[in-house]
Formats: C-alpha cells, structure tokens, sequence
C-alpha cells in the first residue's frame, strides 16, 4: 500500500511521488507515518522529512509548515524546501537558511504580529460595546 506525497511550496509543487512511509518533524520530536495511519494535521519546524519509495529513501529540507494525512493523500506545505542525499549537507541548510531568519523578515514579522494584536484589541473593544 503507497501514500501520495505532495510537498507544496507558495508557488509551486516542490514533489508529488508515491510514497511507502514518510518521517517528519514537529515542534515535539519527529513521528513517522504509514499508509494505514488515522488522519492527522501536523504543525512542522525546520527539520528533515524522509519518505521512501518503492526505489530509494528520499530526504528533503523543510521549513515550518503544515502536514496533513488524509486518506492515502499526505500533504506537506512549507516555505521552503531543499532536496538531497547528504544529510550533513541539508543538516547545514536548514541551520542556514531556515532557522535564521534575516533582520527585514524579523522586522515584518514584528509589524505584522503589532498589527493583529492591534485589530484584536479593537475587535474586543466593539463587542464590549
């Protein structure tokens, strides 16, 4: 029995393959999924997911995202993405270039959560009223 694995990115399907199990990491520690596995949603930190197909044991570097199971469908959306087969090397991409934000995405980040904390505010003051 196969999973269809799909790795989206904002713009793009990143992979779409068949998939017998499929290793991810969360906030909490990594878990693995099988084909015969409940449904389930995910929310994933910057790691390395492993799938193995009926060829080969794929490993690919992922920023946060979200996963979700459904069925035999297994959807995986994150910023970004990074395929290969040394995981030193993806290792060392993901502390690059997924854990370290720069400044200017810091700084939106910042504004975006003054702006949101902001619009709660006034929501909860309308329904005071």
């Amino acid at each position: 029995m196969e999973m269809r694995l799909r790795i989206l990115l904002p713009f793009r399907v990143f992979e779409d393959v068949r998939a017998l199990r499929i290793v991810a990491e969360s906030r909490d520690g990594s878990f693995g999924i099988l084909p015969r596995r409940r449904d389930c949603v995910a929310a994933l930190g910057p790691g390395i997911l492993v799938y193995e197909t009926a060829h080969e044991e794929v490993f690919v570097a992922v920023d946060e995202g979200v996963l979700t199971k459904t069925g035999p469908a297994v959807v995986v959306s994150v910023r970004n993405a990074i395929a290969g087969r040394d995981l030193g090397l993806l290792r060392q991409a993901v502390e690059e270039e997924f854990m370290h934000l720069d400044e200017e995405e810091m700084g939106v980040r910042r504004a975006l959560a003054r702006m949101e904390s902001g619009f709660i505010r006034r929501m909860a003051g309308f329904y005071r009223d």
